[in-house]
């Protein structure tokens, strides 16, 4: 008995190892076309350091923070959030500015542009803002972290907290292995109505003064329905185009499907909200539609009501 133990137990050693050498072997072959330019970039090694960054925020924002929270006091967090809102402003703004003269202000077609995997200044500054895009994805987890410390649980919803985790751990695939091109297109469309989204926020955070700034509010859905509108229409032109070639073609059909399936729940909040003159069904203004803050749905459409 103590023999066949002995032979069991070598055997699943074996088992384990030969699982741990197909996974090795499946991993270098599939991370063989990386992109060689960001593999040494921050939190670009692999894919697992980001895991576990998402993985501990959504451990944080869904127990750990509201059972920390349970027996406290919600924070003021006021100045906290005037500072934080005017600097994903200035981000946003800074990213803009960087994804325009990396391609899109200088030389993009806004058709089927290729990635540009050169080492030209152009190209690698490319590359950059993608890296710096999937950073700042990061940062924007601060936003649900702010609802828990603030106990407004009722904003960390299964889509705002889908939403933080997905952009992050896609991301580092697209610059992984495809930092440019017609790509990023979405991107730049996403900071510029972060610049929009987050100003309102800011402004609201600032206090009752400053609602007369706020009278723009009623156009805000609109700026999103029409990013999805663009984002699905440039991104369909792949299938459309005959000569249109794309290296990793999976980033196009991701993409296109994030702006089909956004751009149906926005047309569907305006056809409840504004078509028909009523309010939203609850559920969906339960779980959905009160938590849009970064143009995504990662916030709160009635922020004011919240300072």
């Amino acid at each position: 008995m103590e023999i066949l133990g002995k032979l069991q137990g070598s055997s699943l050693r074996m088992e384990i190892d030969d699982i741990k050498s197909s996974a090795a072997l499946m991993y270098s072959e599939f991370i063989k076309n990386a992109d060689r330019r960001t593999e040494t970039w921050f939190l670009m090694s692999s894919p697992l350091p980001q895991t576990f960054i998402i993985a501990a925020y959504i451990y944080f924002v869904t127990s750990l923070g509201p059972r920390l929270m349970e027996n406290r006091k919600a924070f003021d967090l006021k100045g906290v959030l005037i500072v934080y809102n005017f600097s994903v402003v200035a981000l946003s703004l800074y990213m803009c500015y960087e994804y325009v003269m990396s391609g899109w202000g200088t030389g993009y077609s806004f058709r089927c542009d290729p990635v540009d995997y050169s080492e030209s200044p152009q190209g690698v500054r490319m590359a950059a803002t993608c890296w710096l895009y999937y950073f700042s994805k990061f940062i924007e987890m601060l936003d649900t972290i702010f609802f828990v410390l603030r106990k407004k649980y009722s904003q960390v919803t299964f889509l705002h907290v889908y939403h933080h985790s997905i952009m992050p751990f896609t991301w580092w695939f697209g610059v992984c292995f495809s930092a440019g091109g017609m790509g990023t297109f979405h991107a730049l469309l996403n900071c510029i109505v972060h610049v929009v989204m987050y100003s309102y926020y800011g402004l609201t955070a600032l206090g009752p003064n400053y609602q007369k700034y706020l009278w723009w509010k009623k156009y805000l859905t609109s700026i999103q329905l029409i990013q999805f509108m663009m984002v699905t229409t440039h991104i369909s032109q792949y299938f459309f185009i005959k000569d249109c070639t794309h290296e990793f073609p999976i980033f196009i059909y991701i993409i296109a499907s994030y702006g089909l399936i956004f751009l149906f729940l926005f047309l569907n909040f305006w056809y409840h909200a504004y078509t028909k003159g009523k309010r939203l069904p609850k559920v969906l203004q339960n779980q959905t539609w009160a938590h849009h803050s970064n143009g995504v749905m990662n916030g709160n459409a009635n922020h004011e009501k919240e300072e």
